[in-house]
């Protein structure tokens, strides 16, 4: 049996549960730095960024830790657990730099229409969003129920 008859798409749901996880950790972790640096009074400023640390706690940490986890692990926490990895559409290998940060910031693109570019994983073939699509990539697992078979180019 090759790689490929050993994976399939990430699907839409397994994916949804990877990201609750991710959330959870990231709220974790910034939530009580920006209580301890701005106290209590943080949640009814209704400013959007409320300082310099607020900006590097809630946007740069995650981002930075997002597109570390995708460079050296193909996966986030949340990934990890349901045992999903990102590579590279073509040819099924470890994503470059470029497309880890690409990726990331399509997410931007995918959110914005309702949320559509995420929503398409549902009922995409490969179960790429629109976010995967413009960074040549592809989320996969070991074999569970059969969907659409994995295939790179070669």
């Amino acid at each position: 049996m090759n790689k490929t008859e050993e994976l399939e798409y990430a699907g839409f749901w397994i994916r949804v549960g990877a990201t609750f996880i991710d959330s959870i950790l990231i709220v974790t972790i910034t939530i009580p730095l920006l209580v301890a640096i701005y106290g209590t009074d943080y949640f009814e400023s209704g400013r959007l960024i409320e300082g310099t640390w607020d900006f590097i706690i809630s946007f740069v940490l995650p981002a930075v830790a997002i597109i570390a986890f995708w460079t050296y692990r193909a996966a986030t926490p949340g990934k990890m657990v349901v045992r999903a990895k990102i590579v590279d559409a073509k040819t099924g290998e470890k994503l470059s730099t470029r497309q880890c940060v690409v990726r990331y910031f399509s997410y931007f693109v995918s959110i914005l229409p309702l949320g559509l570019g995420f929503i398409w994983i549902a009922f995409d073939k490969r179960k790429q969003g629109w976010h995967d699509r413009l960074a040549g990539t592809v989320v996969v697992r070991e074999k569970h129920d059969g969907t659409e078979p994995v295939s790179f180019e070669q």
